[in-house]
């Protein structure tokens, strides 16, 4: 599978590519994970959406905002791979890729993230650790957690 990275503007998507991984955000975080709540959070203008594609089709996506934009660290959200993608890995993927254009948009910030607690080891696994104590967003066990800002050899 030859995966491509796209990273856009809400307004450089096309209606479709909008649906799309909007249609997957509410398949997947208030239908399959029955939580009812405003997914369409009036944040997406703001944002960078980054879509990992296969041949066109959504198989993973995370939202993304430079530093100072939300906060005084670049944050990743949204973090999602679709079913029939599952297995493979992606989440790692479309992860690294976000902490990558984090990394290009903020150099020199930590990345935060509001992680569902039950991927803590995961977040972990990609350098990120837990700030928080857990705590409850829609429903969902969370904890907040921040990854380092990588330092650039000189």
């Amino acid at each position: 599978m030859a995966l491509t990275v796209d990273i856009a503007r809400l307004d450089a998507l096309t209606p479709g590519e909008l649906h799309d991984l909007l249609r997957l955000r509410i398949d997947v975080f208030v239908v399959e994970q029955n939580c009812p709540y405003p997914e369409i959070d009036g944040k997406d203008p703001e944002a960078l959406h980054l879509r990992l594609l296969d041949d066109g089709r959504l198989a993973a996506y995370a939202r993304i905002f430079a530093a100072g934009e939300t906060a005084g660290e670049a944050r990743i959200g949204r973090v999602v791979v679709a079913p029939g993608y599952r297995g493979q890995r992606l989440g790692e993927r479309v992860m690294r890729e976000a902490i990558a254009a984090c990394g290009k948009l903020s150099p020199g910030a930590v990345i935060a993230i509001s992680a569902q607690a039950h991927l803590q080891r995961f977040y972990g696994g990609l350098g990120f650790s837990v700030t928080s104590a857990e705590y409850l967003e829609d429903g969902i066990p969370h904890v907040d957690m921040i990854r380092a800002a990588e330092r650039i050899a000189s």
